[in-house]
């Protein structure tokens, strides 16, 4: 049963966030296939009545879960940042251009995103491998393939909202109408704030967790021990 959960979380998550052009459905959307990587770790856990692998995947399991609240929580509370007064952070279009009017802001926004599509050397990328590696060890081979594709899937509109960030044009009218001669309006960077920093804080602790998680991962370990 977990398997089925597992594989229906994954398909239904990728593929209906991959249709979005709103982007808190599609983060939305790909919370479900998330937690189908999630349940790859629990699966693992017990094979046939093996228990001795039990806690390395369910360790992974709930490093998988810690690391994505970290990494949800950050995309969301910078599409809530830069919802504000004039510039509402909705759409696709929304993240064009974003490097040139807000380089600081771009950077956090790639490091979530590269987190969320599983991309070294962040957190999200040791999560995912960290279950996978307990699914192949509990013999759930073709378990672990299917999450490849799909993990594949996902980085594809991950990875669109870079594109948008770094190549395209800003849109016109982006800071309440386009300025004279009809060229787009450039937002003037913000200075640092509470906001600001606390994004700053929670983007680049997704990549110190992806640097050494050894130590989550250990606390992780010690709690799934001590149950």
């Amino acid at each position: 049963m977990l398997a089925i959960l597992a594989v229906l979380s994954m398909a239904i998550g990728n593929l209906a966030a991959i249709a979005q052009t709103n982007l808190k459905r599609m983060l939305a959307y790909s919370t479900i296939a998330h937690m189908g990587f999630m349940l790859l770790g629990l699966l693992s856990g017990v094979v046939g009545g093996n228990r001795l692998s039990a806690p390395e995947a369910y360790s992974a399991a709930m490093f998988y879960t810690l690391v994505y609240v970290l990494m949800s929580l950050g995309a969301f509370g910078m599409l809530l940042h830069r919802s504000r007064a004039g510039l509402e952070c909705e759409r696709l279009e929304d993240m064009k251009g974003l490097n040139r009017s807000d380089p600081w802001a771009a950077f956090l926004m790639l490091v979530l995103m590269f987190s969320l599509a599983g991309v070294p050397p962040t957190a999200g990328f040791y999560a995912k491998f960290a279950v996978l590696s307990a699914a192949v060890q509990a013999g759930q081979i073709w378990l672990a393939v299917v999450a490849v594709i799909f993990s594949l899937i996902g980085a594809f509109y991950y990875l669109r909202i870079v594109k948008l960030m770094y190549f395209d044009e800003p849109p016109q009218g982006a800071a309440g109408g386009a300025q004279g001669g009809g060229e787009p309006a450039v937002l003037v960077a913000e200075g640092p704030g509470p906001a600001r920093m606390l994004l700053t804080v929670n983007s680049l602790a997704v990549l110190l967790l992806g640097i050494l998680p050894q130590p989550l991962m250990a606390v992780c370990y010690f709690a799934i021990k001590s149950l």
